[in-house]
């Protein structure tokens, strides 16, 4: 290549990188923010029965952990959802746009917000990642928006999205309980060492709802089993207690691939490994690195798992991360 040549294209290749670095700073307004959407385990999850207003009486205690979405806000004329997997719907099916069209509705806002999901939890799974998204999204939209509103206001939005969303105003480790929608934050659970494997099969919470074919309670059974789960959060060990999931022999025997997920974490030399949600996603927990590591190599072969390698995030580290909005969090 002749001197002449090599400074030609030295010069077109620099010119073409400083094109796309001002092209991808016209993209992005200076106004745009982007906060962490966190996804959740739950160290147990017991389904107590069915309640007078029909729905079910559940004791669970959610965990966030370091798998995570990411959400981008700027300001626009409508509100507009994009996402970085095509198979994410972008309409008001999504959390993310109904959260935005609930807020706006509810304090006559004529602004908009150009949204853009950068998607990394599996949907579904089991994970939480809509109810997480639906939580952020509420509290980038308020940032956006300027609105001076309480934790409790937003808890209470969420709560009419989803039931997990009221959990991911709070993060770390917290008792869900009633519908799962009744938050109380408990002393935090550390673990560095947990793999998430998530198969590639969907499960219905409907469906697997229907399947427990859980007992009637009346308001005398649900509060007392609300005082017995309150007692046992507050005296949690992640490596002490045993892990339960009351969805597990309903799910895994309509899809055993689920349970063949959880008994090779096990074989693997997994301390416990349980079903998060209503799955599909399963959870493990590993005394140290090394061990998490060579499960990583003993599953490669397993090419329909999603694997990831996480830790818990405290509370504390929850509220940090949101730390452009932490007026949202609780105290």
């Amino acid at each position: 290549m002749s001197a002449f040549s090599y400074w030609f294209f030295t010069f077109r290749f620099l010119s073409l990188a400083v094109n796309k670095s001002i092209f991808y700073a016209l993209a992005v307004p200076d106004n745009s923010f982007t906060l962490p959407s966190f996804a959740k385990i739950n160290w147990y999850l017991r389904v107590l029965g069915k309640r007078e207003d029909g729905f079910h009486e559940l004791c669970t205690l959610f965990q966030t952990v370091s798998l995570r979405d990411d959400l981008t806000f700027s300001e626009s004329k409508e509100i507009t959802l994009t996402c970085s997997n095509s198979s994410v719907p972008v309409d008001e099916t999504n959390l993310i746009v109904r959260a935005a069209k609930v807020l706006g509705e509810k304090y006559a806002l004529k602004s908009g917000a150009a949204i853009h999901l950068e998607k990394r939890i599996p949907a579904p799974g089991g994970l939480g990642g809509g109810s997480s998204n639906a939580a952020v999204a509420l509290m980038g939209l308020a940032k956006l928006w300027k609105l001076n509103l309480k934790l409790e206001i937003l808890t209470e939005i969420g709560r009419a999205i989803g039931s997990d969303v009221p959990f991911f105003f709070y993060g770390g480790t917290a008792l869900g309980a009633g519908r799962g929608t009744e938050i109380t934050p408990v002393n935090d659970a550390r673990e560095k060492f947990l793999l998430i494997i998530t198969p590639s099969i969907d499960v219905s919470t409907r469906d697997a709802f229907a399947r427990l074919n859980a007992p009637h309670l009346t308001k005398l059974d649900s509060k007392s089993i609300l005082k017995i789960c309150r007692n046992e959060a507050e005296n949690f060990s992640s490596s002490q207690a045993q892990l339960k999931n009351d969805f597990e022999p309903s799910v895994f025997a309509v899809q055993p691939e689920i349970e063949r997920v959880k008994e090779k974490l096990l074989r693997c030399g997994a301390i416990q490994a349980n079903l998060s949600g209503s799955g599909a996603s399963v959870f493990a927990i590993f005394d140290k690195e090394e061990t998490r590591q060579a499960t990583l190599k003993a599953l490669e072969n397993e090419t329909n798992w999603r694997k990831f390698a996480v830790a818990t995030v405290s509370r504390n580290e929850y509220r940090e991360s949101l730390k452009l909005v932490d007026r949202f969090a609780s105290d």
